[in-house]
């Protein structure tokens, strides 16, 4: 079983950059795969980018590639997302989510889910 916490969201500007982390609790292997989604109220949640938990590979959504980050720090079982120029398309409640499942965009496939945190980007 597995425990996943999201920290770092908040309101920032247009252009800015927010980083977000997700502490991991549990047994947690080197083949799962860890990723952030989001989602707007009334829509469905979103694949934003994903990490194996070795750090190895890594895989963007369109829309971020370039701006986002991910990044992870065994050691201190967390996994990151750094978010640069930052627009306001990008508000929404990022999760942070893991399993052993190879299908990185597929929120169906993913086992284990943080509760969330805000990231509001205004104009």
């Amino acid at each position: 079983q597995v425990q996943l916490v999201e920290s770092g969201g908040g309101l920032v500007q247009a252009g800015g950059s927010l980083r977000l982390s997700c502490a991991a609790s549990g047994r947690i292997f080197s083949t799962y795969v860890m990723g952030w989604f989001r989602q707007v109220p009334g829509k469905e949640r979103e694949f934003v980018a994903s990490i194996t938990w070795s750090g190895a590979s890594t895989y963007y959504a369109d829309s971020v590639k370039g701006r986002f980050t991910i990044a992870r720090d065994n050691a201190r079982n967390t996994v990151s997302l750094q978010m640069n120029s930052l627009r306001p398309e990008d508000t929404a409640v990022y999760y942070c989510a893991g399993g052993p499942s190879v299908r990185r965009t597929v929120v169906a496939s993913y086992d284990y889910w943080g509760q969330g945190t805000q990231v509001t980007v205004s104009s």
